[in-house]
């Protein structure tokens, strides 16, 4: 996989990908990451890559110019992907759909944003990885970079690592817990103890199921509301009157 990543602060992108697993993935050939940097094809003095908006308003908007530039002499890898504000919001079916391709390519917006030319007829999508305004589409970036390169394969040591992560099948995660089994008078479940493998797993689903109800209803809602088979579940390990 190859993914690009065109910013005006590639610094903060390189310095990111040089750490933890997505560094040691990176290391070991699991993808390839291209930093352009919007400025190496400024021409005048200051290195400009922005410019004030027509009409008047606050801020400044990256110019047009240098971003179709270096991607097209970048040939940067499709989709093109636009990080503002203003883009789809990011979910777990995205990242896992980017992690399934070939490679993408990341523009990170600045200031007031980007010229909508851009948007109009070089990107080939427009992301948000949430309803909040950052300063810049870098953080962003580091975002959707670590939640799919860690579904590659081979970067995470188990192939099931991700089988259980939040979102991943409509749930949040479950509980986890680690030595040692009782912590300042709090014991980790028995069930999880036990060695019986089967109830863990079912055990683990109902917490999945009652905490996604608790803290996040409109992931149930999203699946058509609970089950039969769910709620008899929930009430086995005795959730169901907490709902």
């Amino acid at each position: 996989m190859r993914i690009d990543v065109i910013s005006i602060f590639p610094d903060m992108i390189e310095q990111f990908a040089s750490h933890s697993l997505l560094g040691r993935a990176r290391r070991d050939g699991a993808f390839a990451l291209r930093v352009l940097d919007l400025r190496s094809v400024a021409t005048d003095p200051h290195r400009s890559v922005d410019d004030a908006p027509f009409g008047g308003g606050p801020g400044m908007v990256l110019a047009p110019e240098p971003i179709f530039e270096t991607a097209e002499a970048a040939e940067v890898t499709r989709p093109l992907i636009l990080l503002s504000a203003s883009g789809r919001r990011l979910d777990q079916q995205t990242v896992e759909s980017l992690a399934s391709g070939g490679g993408f390519s990341l523009l990170c917006g600045r200031y007031e944003g980007v010229d909508e030319r851009v948007r109009l007829a070089l990107a080939d999508d427009e992301i948000s990885v949430g309803d909040y305004v950052l300063a810049g589409g870098e953080v962003a970036a580091m975002v959707i970079l670590e939640a799919v390169v860690r579904l590659l394969p081979g970067v995470m040591g188990n192939a099931a690592s991700g089988a259980d992560d939040s979102h991943s099948s409509g749930l949040l995660g479950h509980p986890q817990y680690t030595r040692p089994a009782d912590y300042r008078g709090m014991a980790v479940p028995e069930v999880l103890r036990s060695g019986d493998h089967g109830r863990v797993e079912r055990w683990r689903m109902a917490q999945a199921l009652a905490r996604t109800h608790q803290q996040r209803p409109d992931l149930i809602e999203a699946r058509g509301g609970l089950s039969d088979a769910e709620r008899d579940l929930l009430e086995e390990f005795g959730l169901l009157p907490e709902l």
